[in-house]
This record gives structure tokens, C-alpha cells and sequence, in this order.
């Protein structure tokens, strides 16, 4: 009788441990997208920089202690778009992208659009 509990005490703690490791790797793919969404709208902001007397802001990538961020801006006949790229590396690596469209009304900004694929 000892013999069958501490088999089906060690078979709970097994079952313990596989969940817990599978909830270790979803909250580790959770902050590594949210860190990578963060660097994209770092990198959206950091190319919208002076949007008014600007024309465009050329493509830059910047390394920084989270991961790499890039981006540009670029304005239209009848607007802007704004493009933000992050990336992190390391033991879950993720990438996260933003665009922004919208339109200036002399020192006004209007977005008008915002997509994250």
C-alpha cells in the first residue's frame, strides 16, 4: 500500500513540475513580447522626432540593453507613416512591429491609423 501512494505521490509531483515549466516558458513568450512591443513604440516615437519641420527621418538601427530597435518616417502628399521595428534576443527571442499613418495640420498630429502585425 506505501509502495502504490508514493507512486502516485511522485506521478502528482511529476504532473507538478510539467506545468509548471509550460507556465515558466508562457510567461517568459508574454514579456519578451511585451518588451519587444515596447522597443517598437520607442522606436516609433524616436523617428516621429520632429515630424513638423521634417521630412523624413531616414531608416536607423539602435542596439540598446533590451534588444535592437529601429525605424523611419516618411511623409506623403497627404500625411505620414511612421514605421517602428524591436527585437530581443535571448532565451525567448521576439519581434514586434508598429506602423503609424496620419497627417499634419500645421503643428497638429493627427494619427489616423495604427497597425501592429
Amino acid at each position: 500500500m506505501a509502495i502504490v501512494l508514493a507512486v502516485l505521490y511522485f506521478g502528482l509531483v511529476e504532473l507538478l513540475l510539467l506545468d509548471s515549466s509550460r507556465e515558466l516558458g508562457e510567461a517568459r513568450r508574454f514579456r519578451a513580447r511585451i518588451v519587444a512591443e515596447t522597443l517598437a513604440e520607442n522606436a516609433a516615437e524616436l523617428a516621429a522626432k520632429d515630424i513638423v519641420t521634417r521630412e523624413s527621418t531616414p531608416q536607423f538601427v539602435i542596439e540598446a540593453e533590451q534588444g535592437t530597435l529601429s525605424g523611419k518616417m516618411m511623409k506623403t502628399a497627404t500625411g505620414f507613416e511612421i514605421q517602428g521595428e524591436g527585437t530581443i534576443s535571448g532565451i525567448t527571442p521576439s519581434t514586434a512591429k508598429v506602423v503609424l499613418r496620419g497627417r499634419l495640420d500645421g503643428t497638429k498630429v493627427w494619427i489616423q491609423y495604427s497597425l501592429h502585425p
